[in-house]
């Protein structure tokens, strides 16, 4: 729902939201100023202007200039701009030393082809070879199993990077969404680990040991992949990483040297690290400049176990909303962020305290003052190797529920973004590797926004547990689902052990939200009270093959009649989130095998 009053005032903090019910709640006026001062002043417009540009027009020009062009040429500009830039960030340069960033957008996105896949959380698809934690050789064999049998997609959760001696379980609070964590990596197939097959052999052991556990212990498996990963990389004899170069990666791996070094994150540097252009950080780069190296060749190992699980299969990257506040992407981008604010949701009726999801919020203005660099370095990180991107709650593009410092999530406000670059910008980087974007747009998404995302042929969701209509009128432009990573898995709903599991982590219960997840599961399969879990879930995905949607998505979980959910909102100590595992898989013929995987294949054709 659109409304005059939501409009931003200079710092962009809106008068209030409508909440899911319809209703209008007022920002509070002590959030509002809490907010002030957090984000800073405002200031004026960006020194360097943006200037927004559809691939193909040719729009008039106030002077004539120079376009320099991202790739170093240069196009002299007499009256328009060439019809015919690249998709990129150019530069004209006008008389007068007047510069403004041309960003040449496309129109629209691609659109996957009409097809099916997986929704997989790769930390919990454990195999005979990992060691504790599911890592990319099981997405690689995982892909190639799904591809042999006509899926046409993998979605995979965010496999972004952790912070050295402070492992955050939550993919979905990374230390950096610009580089991947050596958890995923399988250490025996990196280059040269049969030069350290002694201390590889040691860690792959105690490896298998942890997938005896239940649960993943992923403190463990990050000592044993690193402790095995120095090793390989000592035996090559610490070998010149030329990806160095690239700043990008330079200041990632000073940061996870850092880290290292400190037992922590940015928060637990002393004063002369704090800050990536401190003397202080050059000294220390200069006097570990192996163990940066080593931390820069370990990203180079998992860009290339990435690149070879896609080879087969179109990979669907996963994009976070936001970063740890101690991680290495707070800690390079600390000047464009809104320190001690937090990221969340307001109160819902799922969620009645509201929800803080702990991570800072980039300020509107300064993000924009440099040219999104840090958003187009993070989106074509995202896209590396990928045929498609979800944006976590892609409705942040436009506005952001931020939780001002000492407030509670209940006594947030909205911050407005500048949505349509973002979105436009997204859509840039997804052009230049032919990738198609998706957009988790569940819950309250403003009409107008909803608007711009198909404009630019941007999927969004289309989830069995919230539509009224039946599967085969959800719209072409989506990915159709029954249920993602944070709602009831199928048998959960059947049996009511997701309601336990509600109570048992100390949430209120919600016989409500139950009975009506249970009633539209009834509707969706057609089936009586007395049927099986198994039936039950055949009959609903069964009937999801026939959505209209692009793509069609299912969970390992509810192939194998699993009733814990990956994540449970709203908790953090009290359930397990993001530790659980799936049944050892062999995943022969693209399904997993048990449960009642073979009433969810698709119909042939």
């Amino acid at each position: 729902m659109d409304d005059d009053r939501d409009s931003p005032d200079d710092w962009r903090v809106t008068a209030g939201w409508w909440d899911t019910h319809g209703v209008w709640r007022d920002t509070d006026p002590a959030t509002r100023e809490a907010l002030h001062r957090a984000l800073g002043d405002p200031g004026g417009p960006p020194e360097v202007p943006n200037w927004f540009v559809t691939a193909g027009h040719s729009p008039e020009v106030w002077s004539p200039g120079i376009v320099e062009l991202e790739d170093g040429g240069e196009v002299a500009v007499a009256d328009r701009l060439p019809g015919d830039l690249p998709v990129g960030v150019h530069t004209l340069h006008s008389p007068g030393d007047h510069r403004t960033r041309v960003l040449v957008v496309p129109a629209r996105s691609r659109r996957l082809p009409r097809t099916w896949g997986w929704a997989l959380q790769v930390h919990s698809a454990r195999s005979e070879g990992s060691w504790g934690v599911g890592d990319l050789a099981d997405v690689h064999d995982i892909a190639e199993r799904s591809a042999a049998c006509g899926a046409g997609v993998l979605a995979c959760s965010p496999t972004g990077d952790h912070v050295p001696g402070a492992i955050q379980p939550s993919p979905y609070s990374p230390s950096s969404r610009r580089f991947r964590s050596p958890v995923y990596l399988r250490v025996d197939e990196v280059d040269g680990a049969e030069l350290a097959a002694e201390a590889v052999a040691v860690g792959m052991a105690a490896g298998r040991e942890l997938d005896r556990n239940p649960l993943i212990d992923w403190t463990r498996t990050w000592t044993l992949k690193v402790d095995a990963l120095a090793a390989i990389f000592d035996a090559l004899g610490r070998p010149r990483v030329p990806e160095l170069a690239e700043p990008a990666l330079r200041e990632h791996a000073t940061f996870a040297a850092l880290a290292e070094q400190h037992g922590g994150g940015r928060h637990r540097f002393p004063a002369e690290h704090r800050h990536p252009q401190l003397p202080g950080v050059a000294e220390f780069a200069g006097r570990q400049a192996e163990r940066i190296a080593f931390w820069a060749w370990v990203q180079v190992q998992l860009d290339r176990q990435v690149a070879r699980a896609g080879r087969r299969i179109a990979l669907v990257g996963d994009l976070s909303v936001g970063v740890d506040p101690d991680g290495a992407d707070a800690w390079r981008d600390q000047d464009l962020l809104a320190e001690g604010c937090r990221i969340g949701a307001p109160p819902d009726e799922f969620n009645q305290l509201g929800q803080d999801w702990g991570l800072p919020p980039y300020v509107p203005w300064r993000l924009r003052e440099v040219g999104y660099a840090p958003w187009i370095e993070t989106v074509r990180a995202a896209l590396r190797h990928c045929g498609g991107l979800r944006i976590d709650h892609v409705v942040g593009l436009t506005r952001l529920y931020c939780i001002p410092p000492g407030h509670g999530p209940d006594r947030g406000a909205y911050v407005r973004q500048f949505g349509t670059e973002l979105l436009d910008i997204a859509c840039m980087e997804a052009a230049r590797v032919g990738a198609a974007l998706i957009g988790e747009d569940l819950g309250t998404v403003e009409e107008q926004f909803r608007t711009e995302l198909r404009k630019r042929d941007v999927a969004g969701y289309r989830v069995g547990w919230f539509e009224e209509a039946p599967p085969e009128d959800w719209p072409g432009l989506g990915i159709g689902m029954l249920t993602t990573h944070d709602l009831p898995t199928i048998a959960g709903v059947w049996t009511g052990a997701d309601e336990e599991d509600r109570l048992a982590a100390g949430l209120p219960a919600d016989p409500g939200a139950l009975a009506a997840f249970r009633e539209r599961l009834a509707d969706l399969s057609s089936a009586p009270d007395s049927d099986p879990v198994d039936r039950v879930a055949a009959a609903a995905t069964g009937r999801l093959w026939r959505a209209g949607s692009d793509v069609v998505l299912v969970t390992p979980e509810d192939a194998l009649g699993l009733t814990h959910r990956p994540n449970l909102p709203g908790t953090v100590t009290t359930h397990p989130n993001w530790r659980q595992t799936l049944p050892t898989l062999a995943w022969a013929d693209g399904v997993p095998p048990g449960g009642h995987a073979s009433g969810l294949r698709p119909p042939s054709g």
